[in-house]
This record gives structure tokens, sequence and C-alpha cells, in this order.
């Protein structure tokens, strides 16, 4: 008895492996297939749990769901309207400028690694730095080129990608409206001890992660801005954005972020790339230490390596939009499996916690 015990558990943990390999393939095969539609889908979704939350304030205050839903959606497009006017031109303007300017930078840098090669040579130092330094170089223009292109191409499918925002936000008010309809209707088709918990754990997930990490993001852009303004940063909104924008990666984000800015400016002056790094990982301790235990809470479902597993796996399927989604939807299968495990659906596992939020009804 034992024997075939222990034969049906190898057999079990032996064809885990490679099923699971299986259907990592096939979900990237079939997110590549309907990337189109499963990218508005999944946008319009995060848009919906993100308004949710006005929404659920306004139906506090005895507002009909539905002029709470057209209140918020009004409010959210007046706000894009208004950044689309003043704050896009002149995050365009300034992308084009850095674009031009890296040539130059790259010839700067040249010139100061030279310098120290120079220097280095002097007091007889055995530093190469030529092969180094012109791989760099090649690397970054190939970037600069890509992006480049890709500017172009941005530019040619601007009115598909307005056409894709109206779909988002049409998408995202009836998702409002009907999205508890359509998700309880499948969930029913799931037993109670499933449906239950998956269907709580992914509202928190989902909701309080997103809704954190847009807050540490704009947290990031509106204390580096002045800083690197004051500091005279070339493109200072630019970094501070590129930065924020970062930070919804979870965990590696910021830090990649603070990496390519500190690389830019380096192309420079090495000395302000100095100063920018360790005001915006100072920053980061600031966001990390003080913020995001107050807004994020612990990730007490989910080991540090199975969460970057997680985010690699989901950039494999998906691309970014997989690196973005993959930790809550990691969370929300770790807290299902806690609760039925347990026994106990009203028992499961949640990712991110925003302390003094109550749960939706």
């Amino acid at each position: 008895m034992r024997r075939s015990a222990s034969l049906k558990h190898l057999l079990i943990y032996g064809l885990s492996g490679p099923l699971i390999a299986l259907n990592v393939w096939l979900l990237s095969v079939l997110f590549r297939y309907f990337q189109h539609p499963i990218s508005i889908l999944s946008i319009a979704a995060i848009l919906a749990f993100l308004l949710n939350y006005p929404v659920k304030f306004f139906e506090r205050a005895r507002i009909t769901r539905t002029q709470a839903v057209i209140i918020v959606l009004l409010t959210t497009l007046t706000v894009l309207v208004i950044l689309g006017v003043t704050l896009v031109p002149i995050v365009i303007d300034q992308t084009i400028q850095l674009l031009n300017k890296i040539p130059d930078w790259l010839t700067t840098s040249q010139a100061n690694l030279q310098q120290f090669e120079a220097i280095a040579k002097q007091r007889r130092l055995p530093i190469d730095l030529r092969v180094v330094s012109n791989q760099i170089n090649a690397n970054i223009q190939n970037v600069v080129q890509q992006l480049a292109s890709g500017a172009v191409g941005f530019a040619g499918t601007l009115l598909s990608g307005l056409f894709n925002i109206v779909l988002i936000v049409v998408l995202a008010f009836y998702m409002l409206l009907y999205g508890d309809r359509v998700w309880y209707g499948l969930v029913n088709l799931l037993p109670s001890n499933i449906g239950d918990p998956l269907t709580a754990s992914l509202r928190l997930n989902f909701q309080n992660f997103f809704l954190s990490q847009l807050l540490l993001g704009l947290f990031m852009v509106i204390t580096l801005t002045p800083i690197f303004l004051i500091m005279k940063v070339p493109f200072a909104l630019l970094f501070a954005i590129l930065i924020g924008i970062s930070e919804l990666i979870p965990f590696i984000g910021a830090s990649l972020g603070i990496g390519l800015v500190t690389i830019l400016v380096l192309l420079q002056n090495w000395w302000l790339a100095v100063q920018v790094a360790l005001v915006a990982i100072l920053m980061q301790q600031v966001k990390d230490n003080l913020l995001a235990p107050r807004l994020l809470g612990n990730f007490i479902g989910l080991n540090p390596i199975w969460i970057f597993v997680a985010i690699l796996m989901g950039y494999e399927i998906a691309g970014l939009l997989g690196t973005l989604v993959a930790v809550p939807i990691a969370g929300t299968i770790k807290g299902t499996f806690d609760a039925i495990k347990s026994g106990k659906p009203g028992n499961f596992v949640s990712t991110v916690t925003i302390p003094h939020e109550p749960p939706l009804d």
C-alpha cells in the first residue's frame, strides 16, 4: 500500500512539471493569437477595478450605481483630456529631444572614457575600456533606433490608438454596470468552495495591488519632478515619469527605472548622474519604508522567489501586460488554494492588503 501510494505521488509530481510547461506554452500561443482583444479586455477590467472605489464612494451618498458610474467616468475622461492637453505634449517633446540628444551624449561619454583611460595609463593601471565603450555605445544606439522607429509607428497608428482608448472606456463602463452579473454567472459554474474564495481573493488582489502601485508611482513622479528641476537635470519631467511608470512593475520596476535614468544622465555628466541616483534611491527608500507598508501591506501568501518566477512567466506569456498582472494573478491562485485546503472559503489569503479598507460587497 505504501509503495503504491508513493508511486502515485511520484507520478503526480513527475507529470506536473511537463503539464505546467505545456499550459504556459499554450497560454503564450493563445495570447499571441488573441493579443489585441485580450489586451483591450484586460486593460478595461483593470480600469473598472480601479474606478470601482470612487463608484462605491458615490453609492454611499445614496446615488444609484448607474449615476455613480457616469459621474466617475466623466470625471476620469475630464482628467485624461486635461493631461492630454497639458502634460502629454511636454512629454512627447522631451522624448523627441532626448532621442536627438543621445548621439551627442554618446560622443561626450566616449571622450570621458578616453580621458579616464589616459589617466589610468599614466598611473600604469591595466585598464582598457575601448571594447566596453564601443559595446555600450552600439547597444544604446540600437535601442535609440528601435525607440525612434517605434515612435514613428506610434504616430502612424494614432487613430487606432484613440479608437482603442474609446473602446476601453466603453468596456469599463459596461463592466462597472454589469461585470458582477457576468462574473457570478461564470463563477456559479464552479463549486462554491472554489468560486467564493476565488471571487474574494481576485477582487482584493487586483483592486488593492493596482491602486497601491499607481499611488506609489504617482508619489515618485510628484516628488522627483521638482527635485530634478532644482538639480537642473535635463528632461526632468520625462525622467521622473519614467521612474514612476516603472513602479507599476512590482519589486524590480523602480530599480530598473532608476538605473535607466542614471545611465542616460551618466552619458552627459557623471557627477550629476551620481546625484540623480542618490536622490532617486532616497525617495525609493522613503516610499518602500513609509508609504508601501501602509498602502501595499505585506506579501503574506507568496515567497519572493515565486513572485519573481510569476513575473518572468507573465512576461514570457503576455509581455509587459503579463508582467503587470502576474503578481495579482499569482496571489489570487495562492489565496484560492489556501482557502480550499483549509476547507473554509472565507479564509482566503490576499497577497495585497490595504489597512482600514473594508472589503467590497
